[in-house]
């Protein structure tokens, strides 16, 4: 009789993860110095949320905690870590201590490590490696930093075309060092170019007697290793794969991609291209106050050069503003939605480019449609703005004026938002880092261009 499977269910969302009390506990029994208490708190923990937990803490407690709990420091916690933090953890972390986290990781996550050691650190984690592991890490290495080469891991499971069903279950069964995961069989030619893919739910599904090039998917694509991880990301996520063959200039296979791996880059990119929206580049939560400082401060000037311009177009009326000191009033109320309507915009252009969903094939219809909803947008704006003008200040003029205005900078805003990001983009600069200082500057100088302009045309 089958023993029904209980299913546990987490007491709240968080429960997967380190609480705030489960981390104060671990930061006392540092405090302590119990090694042995520390090692019990976090043994039943994954991977990820003792790199969470390293991540949350001062560097004074990470470097206290890694001290102390060096013994259960292991690769996986190391590559669950974001760059910071490794970096700064590698730095004072023991060579025997780091060669042993690392022994029994995968190349990729090896590559990942590796590339950020000093020189003494990388001679001896590459020297605790098998040979095997060592000649794949170091041919990695000699990739580009961004290419697939780099993404790849080179352990992997292949068979010849003349197999059987049976002749590949049986070296699955008999292999001693197959990758941790994996989702398909690479087929292969005598030249070692792949020609076809079995799933391993195929493979299950077969008699032993059946031929694996009957069974297999030949409709699969591969991945130049020279090819950019961001393009990798995409075609994961465009054509619904699971796993894909990387290949060198010859055709030959070198190396496989899994879709954890593709999909974390499509994350990263999502999420540069979200903080370089905000001027923010690659910062994170663990990064010192210098750091921090020093990467925002670039874009914190340009965006005090863009103010001043604004500013000069407003010195241009100031003896209109001095005759009709509701002007003062108003003004920001034009810039400002002017401001929020471009960066709408913007935010949906950079992600379309981003993902290439923006080609030179939709571009201008991409671009009649920004203008039309800035336009209808601004339209309904400025009948609502423009009774606001008349009932706060008894002019019906000065409201004509806001509601002019407004349409205008709201169309305006919608061009901008779309026109900056496709601009830079093709003068291969990245839209997400440039385009929302180009924007305010462009929505703010036109707002208040209108609507001074305007009021001092109407209303003087």
């Amino acid at each position: 009789m089958t023993t029904p499977v209980e299913t546990v269910q987490p007491e709240s969302e968080d429960a997967y993860a380190l609480a705030s009390d489960a981390i104060d506990a671990v930061l006392d029994t540092v405090e302590s110095g119990d090694r042995a208490a520390l090692a019990r708190l976090l043994q039943p923990y994954h991977a990820a949320d003792i790199a969470d937990l390293l991540e949350q803490i001062s560097a004074t407690e990470r470097r206290d905690l890694l001290t102390l709990w060096d013994a259960g420091l292991d690769g996986d916690v190391l590559s669950e870590l974001d760059e910071g933090a490794r970096e700064e953890i590698l730095e004072y972390l023991p060579t025997t201590v780091l060669r042993e986290a690392v022994r029994d990781l995968e190349t990729d996550e090896l590559v990942e490590i590796v590339e950020d050691l000093n020189d003494p650190q990388t001679a001896a984690v590459l020297d605790a490696l098998e040979d095997t592991d060592r000649v794949a890490v170091e041919q990695s290495l000699s990739f580009p930093e961004e290419s697939a080469g780099r993404l790849m891991q080179r352990r992997l499971v292949k068979a010849p075309t003349h197999w059987q069903v049976g002749q590949a279950i049986d070296y699955l069964r008999e292999e001693v060092d197959l990758p941790e995961n994996f989702y398909n069989v690479v087929i292969v030619d005598p030249r070692m170019r792949p020609v076809g893919m079995v799933p391993l739910s195929a493979l299950m599904a077969s008699k032993r007697d059946v031929e694996l090039v009957d069974i297999m998917e030949d409709d699969f694509r591969t991945i130049p290793v020279l090819q950019n991880r961001e393009d990798v990301a995409y075609a994961f996520n465009q054509y619904h794969m699971v796993s894909a063959p990387v290949v060198d200039s010859d055709d030959r296979l070198v190396g496989v991609i899994l879709i954890d791996d593709a999909m974390e880059v499509l994350d990263e990119e999502a999420e540069e291209d979200l903080m370089r929206l905000a001027g923010l580049g690659e910062e994170r939560l663990t990064q010192r106050v210098f750091q921090t400082t020093r990467r925002r401060f670039p874009w914190l000037a340009v965006n005090l050069v863009t103010s001043i311009l604004a500013s000069v177009v407003i010195a241009q009326f100031t003896q209109t503003i001095e005759a009709i000191v509701a002007l003062a009033v108003l003004l920001p109320i034009v810039a400002s939605m002017g401001g929020n309507a471009g960066t709408q915009s913007l935010t949906v252009a950079v992600r379309a480019i981003a993902t290439k969903d923006l080609t030179g094939a939709n571009m201008w219809r991409v671009i009649r449609r920004e203008s039309f909803v800035g336009m209808l947008n601004g339209l309904m704006f400025a009948l609502l703005i423009g009774g606001v003008g008349v009932l706060w200040f008894g002019s019906p003029m000065l409201g004509v004026v806001l509601a002019l205005a407004m349409v205008a900078n709201m169309l305006v805003a919608g061009l901008a938002g779309v026109l900056i990001p496709i601009g830079l983009d093709r003068l291969n600069i990245d839209p997400a880092l440039a385009s929302g200082a180009f924007v305010t500057t462009v929505t703010d100088i036109v707002g208040f261009l209108a609507f001074l302009g305007l009021a001092a045309m109407l209303l003087l």
